[in-house]
C-alpha cells in the first residue's frame, strides 16, 4: 500500500464544505462519507476528511480552533503550472473562500493563498522543476558540510 495522507478538517457545515471542495477540483468519495464526515479526494494518495465538529471532537480532547482567528496549519498544494495555481485560487474565491494575500512571484516559485469557508489556510504553488532540484537561491547550502 502506498504512503497516504488524510488531512482531517473540522467544519461547521459538511454540505457547504463538500460543495466548496468539489468546486476547487476534489471529488467526494461516497464510500467514506455520511452526514457527519465526507472524504474528498485530492489525488490517489491525498484525501481531505471534512468532519463536523461533534464527530471531529471524538478524535481529540483538545478544543477545536476557530480557523478564522487562530492558525493551526497551512496546507500547501503543489500544482503543475502557474495557470493551475490561479485557477484553483479563483475557484476557491468564487466558491465562498477568501483570498489571504496577493500572488507571490519569486521567479522560481509562484504561489497564491486562500482560506476555505471555515478559515483553513491553503497555499497552492508552482515551482520550476530545476529550481526545486537546486533548492531556493537564498538557501544555498553545501551538502558536504556537517
Amino acid at each position: 500500500m502506498p504512503k497516504m495522507i488524510f488531512v482531517n478538517l473540522p467544519v461547521t457545515d459538511v454540505a457547504r464544505s463538500t460543495a466548496f471542495y468539489e468546486k476547487i477540483g476534489m471529488q467526494k468519495n461516497p464510500k467514506f462519507s455520511n452526514d457527519q464526515a465526507v472524504s474528498m479526494v485530492w489525488s490517489d494518495t491525498i484525501y481531505f476528511m471534512l468532519l463536523n465538529h461533534a464527530f471531529y471532537a471524538t478524535f481529540t480532547n483538545k478544543q477545536i480552533i476557530d480557523a478564522h482567528t487562530t492558525s493551526g496549519a497551512l496546507i500547501s498544494l503543489a500544482l503543475d503550472s502557474r495557470e493551475e495555481v490561479d485557477a484553483i485560487a479563483a475557484a476557491a474565491i468564487a466558491a465562498g473562500g477568501t483570498e489571504v494575500h496577493d500572488a507571490e512571484d519569486l521567479g522560481f516559485m509562484y504561489s497564491r493563498a486562500f482560506a476555505d469557508p471555515d478559515g483553513h489556510g491553503f497555499g497552492p504553488f508552482w515551482m520550476d522543476p530545476a529550481a526545486a532540484e537546486a533548492g531556493p537561491p537564498d538557501m544555498a547550502h553545501d551538502a558536504t558540510a556537517a
